[in-house]
């Protein structure tokens, strides 16, 4: 079996509607079953970036951070499962809650703080992580992803 691997992408955003405006350019390509793990500091842009991922998927609701209902669950194109998996010990948590179900499903999966539930995500995960940087940009970098930006 040959092993296929995909190069990064670095792309740095300056505002909030520059990092918007990327997740839309994502989330344009992303398909059903992609599930995105973000990892990134507290208020580094995961659910501004989310935020653009859903308006490409048609999904009109008010996004916001799902940190204290866990997962929100939003209707598009496709659906979208936004999850933040900050308070949750790791991965035992995660297939308790009964969450493991939806990496695999017919939506696209967001799950933000990802790093607790690693050991568990699907070969195929696409890896988004961002940086804020001192001058308040944000350095996301993108890996094992063979989608486009357009």
């Amino acid at each position: 079996m040959r092993k296929t691997s995909f190069p990064k992408m670095k792309f740095t955003t300056s505002s909030a509607q520059e990092t918007t405006a990327l997740g839309e350019k994502i989330g344009s390509s992303l398909k059903s079953g992609d599930v995105i793990a973000m990892t990134g500091t507290l208020a580094a842009g995961k659910t501004t970036l989310t935020k653009g991922i859903a308006k490409a998927l048609g999904i009109e609701d008010n996004v916001t951070s799902p940190t204290f209902c866990l997962i929100s669950e939003y209707q598009g194109k496709i659906p979208l499962y936004h999850m933040d998996v900050y308070r949750l010990e790791g991965s035992e948590d995660f297939i308790d809650m009964g969450a493991e179900e939806l990496l695999y499903g017919n939506g696209v999966c967001i799950i933000e703080w990802s790093e607790k539930i690693k050991d568990i995500l699907p070969k195929k995960t696409i890896y988004l992580d961002i940086k804020t940087n001192s001058d308040s940009t944000r350095e996301i970098t993108i890996t094992n992803w063979d989608g486009e930006i357009k």
